[in-house]
């Protein structure tokens, strides 16, 4: 096995993230929604790609994640498995797939899995899901779990600010991440929580603890790629960095080739036949 800061070619299972985990080796994770974009963030050596329901805003231009729909999702997610060959790629169940009924849970898995060739899926919440996870561990599906802010509980809540900041709030976090290990989930998102709590939780459990806007002291981290990119620039947590600034990059080459063509440089004799 390669070092931490090198890319191994070994495919990416939910046991390797355990290896992972145990050897103290970091997890890297972002977000994917197309063929085009997942073959790049599985060349560039990423390990684990998430079909995230942050598709119906970053790719349907909706508010919240709530609109996307189950065939929404798979169509992201078949699009994004073509392209891969070595990242694990999990898909969010969305919003009114698993809620409330462990039996439509587990028919909505099977529907991602047999519909996208993907390799696992994920869902928000803790104890009151925990039959869910169970019922679609079950048909041996693996389960990510996702606990901190929760952003198909938004109306619930009201605000999208950190969570887990109570003292109860935070024992029911911790006692949910137990559960829902013990209900056989093989990882954790925690997002937007405080960073000592993240990290108490990563020590308390044995399954990898990916975090977002959950501090360094977690086993990985994920972030949306059209953020980190710089794609979108209407969102600025604190917790995200922005490695580029493609929506720059991309204004400047759209005006670029609308002043060519204005100008009739493009095409040129040589790019006509």
């Amino acid at each position: 096995m390669s070092s931490s800061n090198t890319i191994s070619p070994k495919v990416v299972t939910t046991h390797v993230l355990q290896e992972m985990k145990m050897r103290n080796e970091k997890i890297s994770m972002l977000t994917a929604y197309d063929y085009s974009m997942a073959k790049i963030l599985d060349l560039a050596g990423i390990d684990v790609i998430l079909v995230g329901d942050s598709a119906s805003n970053v790719m349907a231009g909706y508010v919240t994640t709530l609109p996307i729909t189950l065939d929404n999702m798979i169509y992201h997610a078949s699009s994004v498995q073509r392209a891969v060959q070595r990242a694990l790629v999990v898909v969010d169940m969305p919003f009114g797939s698993y809620q409330g009924n462990s039996r439509e849970a587990l028919s909505s898995a099977i529907r991602i899995m047999k519909e996208t060739g993907c390799s696992a899926v994920k869902l928000e919440g803790g104890e009151e899901i925990v039959e869910s996870v169970q019922r679609i561990i079950s048909a041996g599906i693996p389960v990510m779990g996702h606990l901190g802010l929760m952003p198909q509980s938004i109306n619930k809540f009201g605000t999208y600010a950190v969570r887990a900041q109570s003292t109860e709030e935070a024992e029911k976090l911790i006692h949910d991440a137990k559960k829902l290990q013990d209900a056989g989930c093989f990882a954790l998102v925690l997002e937007k929580i405080p960073a000592e709590l993240a990290t108490k939780v990563a020590n308390s459990i044995s399954i990898p603890v990916i975090g977002i806007g959950a501090g360094g002291g977690v086993d990985g981290q994920v972030l949306v790629l059209h953020d980190m990119l710089g794609i979108n620039q209407d969102f600025s947590p604190r917790f995200l960095r922005r490695y580029h600034n493609l929506f720059q990059e991309i204004t400047n080459s759209v005006q670029s080739y609308i002043r060519d063509v204005k100008s009739k440089d493009f095409p040129s004799k040589n790019e006509q036949y």
